[in-house]
């Protein structure tokens, strides 16, 4: 399962009301209201009065954002669907009083005294209600202690248990079976040697499922979402990822005009109609490959496809299908081509075949996570699948390339080889996203993408290394494991996974793999079994290495260095700060630069420092040496001078000469950073700081030959992330400020030049009359729009605003893609003045031209969340009653709460009220999804790195949060926050 790093879909899109006409009307009334302040009427009040084309999606908004979730109605009839049913075995559980969030402990893991080996599953599926009728093989775990309870996992406010037989008997409460709050223990007295045909029926209502975790509704179809606990949300089970079944056979049972296509894991077994109700037909799915219950998927909808076939290199035909809603097939493209990418990469790179002869995928409106791995059945987020160059930007692109691969690779590092337990996440998401990572650098360029991923790690992994989230990559304890898709596990778990590769070498890493899929393919295994694997195939101990899964926080590594002129012999010291008792193995990949001619003299060597502090020594050598030390970022950590000063000249010397491209890149980044704090220390620059920072920016931009995106990259100041983490107490609002000191400064001493090589770079790209998404044409946009922003940022006369408008609408007017549009558009959404009355046109302009399209929305809404304006979060609130605007679906919250958040200073805004508003908002989407809520109150829990008078209103609105009735997700967030 993907996170997010997170844009999405439109609940009310087919309400309509009178009162603005036409659709497009309406639109174009609905954008010019709230961009120049019109008051419109409350859509509490609005709503009342739609016009429905389906009267459901204006029912389902009003239910949602009132929020009565007791009392929801069914999209059928008016009643309740509790009130319809007979009294189910768990209601008693249902009306028990509440318990309080239990804590789990890694330390407290027991195999299962009894396992479903084999399960059949019916899906009875009707407008508001699902019957789910199971049938569970139960054997004793050969893992386990021997015959014992079998102990089941159920979410009684999502299922109703209606019937539960063994071997074709009824099961007495309290003599065979017990019922408690999330679970049902069949008592071993009730099973014969631990074994038997276990059978329920569960009743379920998808349509109030607002959660999105479990079986749903969005839009036109039915879907789930299993991972990490979903499965019990749907019936009675072993939840857990170490009990691996068999699904025998899942039938899907549905109406045959609204929802014609019914999907499950596996190979197609039969399909049909309903001899007594001809309206219904039904479909039949087998996996022959044993899997854990949260790879489980269902789906009926009514959609369409794109068809492909890939033949695999031992000549097996698989049949390829991506399924969406009818008006997106032409938007699965480069999703199929990316999925074909994906499978030919995992045979060169790693040797790994697709296993079945169906691989399906399905693009869901209403999605909490990026994407899911499910067997044969993936379920994406429509924001990475679907894509063409009217709607996507090259940031899109890259995602989707990005997710396809992801999930495809599952296959085999976390669906064919699993996790023992939910502890064990990184041991299938590191590996991935490592994975992943290396083949959207080979199918693009592995320079650019390792600048892009340490960017994304510094600035929010770093962060969350250093706040009360902080966590190993394998962490320790968990009140909701959904809290626990974290940076760390991931992004962080793939920078371990990489330092085995550089550790090893590529050579010495595929042996591992190798060796690791041949001792554990079919198992649920743990991190040690994949570092044993690694360990005995390249015949090394790496029993050290094993701290990195249980240490938090980001280590330390300091150098300092002495050459002797007349050995010849340089010699570099490093030493380890971590939160490890013991010292960490940290390969720290250096190469040796000749300080007199430029050259390198020593290439690449990976130092393994596993010590306190180690000398390394580099002899032979003529001239002293600059050392360019964690090429590649060879491991995450922070690299700091022993002296803890920064030298410019080195830094200048190595932004020239370096020829690690990474290195490169970091030497300049580091200039910047030391002329931004420069500034927002006391407001002024140094000259001789500015001159090394003024001529490494020129050097940049004259060069010919460096690579567009690279290009681009060296010439982009830190964000305010970046330059956050590095602080012990930020002032949000002076990050701001010193950060555009800096950026006007180049760009009024560059401003000729700048202009000559956007006029440059357009016309190359005028040429060009075919839209293409290569690495050159999406490094050509990624320049001239890095360009574009600091063309912009000169806008302090009502002269330079108009001129700043002009050229940013001019951008706007011939873009011929997304990418394009978006940037112009996030140039003139900051403007404000002579520049205000352009922007607000333009924003009125991408409104319009999105057409409802729910991701191009998505973007209008985030740009807006993150402008540089100084009432941004009344736009923000007010955009919140826009009625394209719901808090039901995870991308468009989103796409304005959480980007909000990332826009630092207004929401760091001294006045509190960008605290107030969020925590206000996370209160009522906890009633709604405690999956969104939860990942959005992790913005108010970093007090400790703000002002006193900043934490004391942060800390204020966890201890409101705090006194409400929450979401363990949110508990567990709020809990952490305030310790």
């Amino acid at each position: 399962m993907r996170i997010p790093n997170t844009a999405l879909a439109l609940l009310l899109a087919t309400c309509r009301t009178s009162a603005f006409g036409s659709q497009s009307s309406r639109r174009s009334a609905v954008s010019s209201a709230f961009l120049r302040g019109v008051s419109l009427t409350p859509f509490s009040v609005l709503s009342q009065t739609c016009t429905l084309k389906n009267n459901d999606s204006c029912q389902e908004y009003n239910r949602k954002i009132n929020n009565p979730l007791n009392n929801m109605l069914s999209t059928r009839g008016g009643t309740s669907i509790a009130s319809q049913s007979s009294v189910a075995l768990n209601s008693a559980v249902t009306a028990e009083a509440e318990t309080a969030p239990v804590e789990n402990f890694r330390a407290d893991y027991e195999p299962l005294t009894n396992i479903v080996s084999k399960i059949s599953m019916d899906f009875d599926i009707r407008d508001g209600k699902t019957v789910v009728t199971s049938e569970m093989t139960i054997e004793p775990n050969p893992n386990g202690k021997g015959p014992g309870d079998l102990v089941l996992d159920g979410d009684e406010t999502a299922v109703k248990l209606m019937t539960l037989q063994v071997d074709g008997r009824d099961l007495i409460e309290n003599e065979d079976y017990e019922l408690s709050p999330g679970k049902l223990v069949v008592k071993g007295v009730a099973l014969k040697d631990g074994k038997g045909l276990l059978r329920t029926v569960v009743e379920t209502v998808p349509e109030e499922n607002t959660q999105l975790s479990g079986l749903y509704k969005s839009g036109p179809m039915y879907c789930t979402q299993c991972e990490a606990m979903g499965f019990r949300r749907i019936t009675y089970y072993p939840d857990r990822p170490d009990n691996m079944a068999v699904f025998d056979n899942v039938r899907i049972e549905a109406d045959k005009e609204a929802y014609p296509v019914l999907l499950s894991n596996g190979n197609f077994i039969e399909k049909g109609s309903i001899e007594d109700e001809p309206s219904r037909h039904f479909a039949v799915w087998s996996d022959p490959f044993p899997k854990p219950s949260y790879l489980f998927c269902v789906v009926a909808g009514k959609l369409g496809s794109l068809k492909d076939t890939y033949t695999t290199t031992s000549g097996t035909e698989v049949q390829l299908e991506i399924f969406s809603e009818e008006e997106n097939v032409n938007k699965l493209d480069y999703a199929m081509e990316s999925l074909k990418r994906s499978m030919k990469w995992d045979e060169d790179k790693f040797g790994l075949e697709y296993d079945l002869g169906i691989y399906n995928i399905v693009a869901v409106n209403d999605f909490n996570m990026g994407a899911m791995e499910n067997k044969g059945l993936n379920v994406f987020n429509t924001a990475y699948v679907l894509a063409d160059p009217s709607t996507a930007s090259d940031s899109d692109y890259e995602r989707v390339e990005g997710v396809i691969g992801h999930e495809y690779f599952h296959n085999w590092t976390g669906n064919r080889v699993t996790c023992r337990d939910w502890f064990q996440l990184t041991l299938k998401e590191g590996l991935t996203v490592f994975r992943d990572q290396e083949f959207s650098g080979d199918m693009g360029s592995n320079a650019v993408k390792r600048i892009e991923d340490v960017c994304s790690l510094r600035a929010r992994q770093f962060a969350e290394d250093a706040g009360p989230m902080s966590h190993p990559i394998r962490p320790d304890s968990y009140i909701s494991m959904d809290n626990f898709y974290t940076m760390t596990v991931y992004n962080k778990g793939a920078e371990i996974i990489r330092m085995y590769n550089t550790i090893l070498s590529e050579e010495g890493f595929r042996k591992g793999m190798d060796l690791y899929f041949k001792r554990h393919d079919g198992s649920a295994v743990t991190c040690e079994d994949f570092r044993a694997a690694m360990a005995d195939a390249n015949e090394v101990d790496l029993e050290q290495f094993g701290l990195w899964y249980s240490t938090s926080g980001t280590p330390t590594v300091t150098y300092s260095s002495d050459f002797d002129a007349e050995t010849g012999v340089f010699k570099l010291t490093l030493s380890q700060k971590s939160n490890s008792e013991k010292p960490m193995f940290i390969p720290v990949s250096t190469g040796l630069i000749d300080k007199v001619t430029g050259e390198e003299v020593a290439p690449t060597k990976v130092l393994e420092l596993k010590e306190d502090t180690q000398t390394f020594e580099f002899a032979g050598l003529k001239n002293d040496v600059v050392p360019s030390i964690l090429r590649q970022f060879s491991a995450p950590v922070k690299l700091v001078s022993s002296t803890g000063e920064i030298d410019e000249e080195t830094l200048k010397f190595l932004a020239a000469r370096d020829t690690d491209g990474f290195n490169r890149w970091e030497a300049g980044q580091r200039l910047y950073t030391s002329l931004v704090f420069q500034s927002y220390n006391d407001g002024s620059m140094s000259d001789t700081t500015k001159g090394y920072v003024f001529e490494a920016f020129e050097s940049t931009l004259q060069e010919e030959s460096m690579d567009y995106s690279i290009k681009a990259y060296a010439l982009t100041l830190p964000t305010e992330s970046t330059l956050s983490e590095e602080l012990a107490e930020v002032d949000p609002v002076a990050v701001r400020k010193a950060r555009g000191t800096v950026k006007i400064a180049i760009a009024r001493k560059f401003q000729s030049q700048l202009l000559d090589a956007y006029a440059k770079l357009s016309t190359e790209m005028e040429a060009e009359k075919e839209f293409k998404v290569d690495a050159v044409s999406v490094g050509q946009r990624r320049l001239r729009n890095t360009i574009l922003t600091y063309l912009t940022s000169i806008k302090e006369t009502e002269e330079e605003q108009k001129a700043a408008a002009e050229l940013a609408s001019a951008h706007y007017d011939k873009a011929k893609g997304m990418t394009d549009k978006v940037a112009a558009l996030s140039a003139l959404a900051s403007l404000d003045g002579a520049g205000a009355s352009a922007r607000d046109d333009a924003l009125e302009r991408f409104y319009n031209e999105a057409n409802g399209d729910a991701l191009v929305l998505n973007k209008w809404f985030s740009i807006q969340a993150t402008a540089d304006l100084p009432d941004v979060l009344d736009r923000v609130m007010a955009l919140t009653k826009h009625p394209d605007f719901t808090f039901s679906n995870p991308n468009r919250c989103r796409s304005l709460i959480s980007a909000f958040t990332m826009n630092l200073a207004p929401f760091h805004a001294e006045n509190g009220e960008g605290y107030k508003f969020i925590a206000e908002t996370i209160a009522e989407l906890d009633k709604i999804n405690p999956q969104i809520s939860s990942r959005m109150g992790t913005s108010l829990i970093q007090w400790r790195k703000y002002s006193k008078s900043r934490a004391e209103l942060m800390k204020g609105e966890l201890k409101k949060l705090a006194e409400m009735k929450l979401s363990d997700d949110l508990f567990e967030i709020v809990n952490r926050g305030l310790k």
